[in-house]
């Protein structure tokens, strides 16, 4: 009897998906077919929550009322175009996850619940940083003074929010790609999926590392430098990728 409600289950998940994918956009990108295919529902809700992040990120809600005012509040345009890329990166990421595999399951909405809730939480770590990093250098620093330990605990909280947001993010594709035979994923499109994969994971494990580092009082200057060893090593990952991918995508344009 289980056998058969697990049959039954299997097989309706198996045909949500293959409709999803049916009535997906047809187009393809680069040798991926996108899956996805208007704006659901869910898109709709994380778009209103990065928006509401980026909100968040604004320099000053007050218009400046004179010349120094306004001064005060240029300097502060560096830090929030820094924070803004950022969250636009984390953005681009799910944008690409919906269009490419077009899921609307019961995970896929738990794990995006879950992502918008960090990426909400990670705001604030993430304006107060580059805040007191950038802004200081402008000449800006105005409250955001702080000790020695409170400077080694903000990259711990910073790295933590960091590694947490992309850990939901390699949720999604590692739900993506168990469904991976239900999606009907080619060959090219695996390949793929399983780089997304390893280009989060080493995000994620570069965040653990750096707040690891950022608790190691003595080492805690490096646990902001650490972050910086990403370019080199996606750098790497991608070249490597593009040179595994190109026979594939040979075969499929030839198809």
């Amino acid at each position: 009897m289980r056998t058969l409600v697990r049959r039954r289950a299997s097989g309706y998940q198996l045909g949500m998906f293959r409709s999803a994918r049916a009535a997906g956009n047809p187009s393809v990108v680069d040798g991926f077919r996108l899956r996805g295919r208007d704006v659901t529902r869910l898109e709709g809700f994380s778009d209103a929550v990065f928006g509401f992040a980026l909100t968040l990120l604004v320099v000053s809600l007050d218009v400046p009322r004179n010349f120094n005012d306004l001064i005060n509040t240029m300097r502060g345009f560096p830090a929030f175009a820094v924070c803004f890329l950022l969250l636009a990166i984390v953005w681009n990421s799910h944008y690409r996850f919906c269009r490419r595999y077009g899921l609307d399951d019961g995970l896929t909405r738990f794990f995006t619940c879950v992502l918008l809730f960090l990426v909400l939480f990670y705001v604030y770590p993430l304006k107060f940083l580059f805040n007191l990093s950038i802004t200081s250098l402008f000449g800006g620093a105005g409250d955001f003074r702080v000790t020695r330990d409170q400077v080694s605990s903000l990259l711990v909280i910073y790295g933590l929010g960091f590694a947490a947001v992309y850990g939901a993010l390699l949720l999604l594709y590692l739900h993506a790609y168990r469904l991976r035979d239900a999606l009907e994923l080619s060959a090219l499109e695996r390949l793929d999926s399983r780089f997304s994969i390893y280009r989060i994971t080493i995000v994620v494990s570069v965040g653990l590392i750096a707040a690891l580092v950022a608790w190691l009082h003595w080492l805690h200057e490096w646990g902001g430098l650490i972050y910086f060893a990403l370019f080199p090593i996606l750098r790497l990952m991608r070249i490597l990728h593009r040179r595994t991918r190109a026979p594939l995508l040979a075969d499929s344009t030839r198809r």
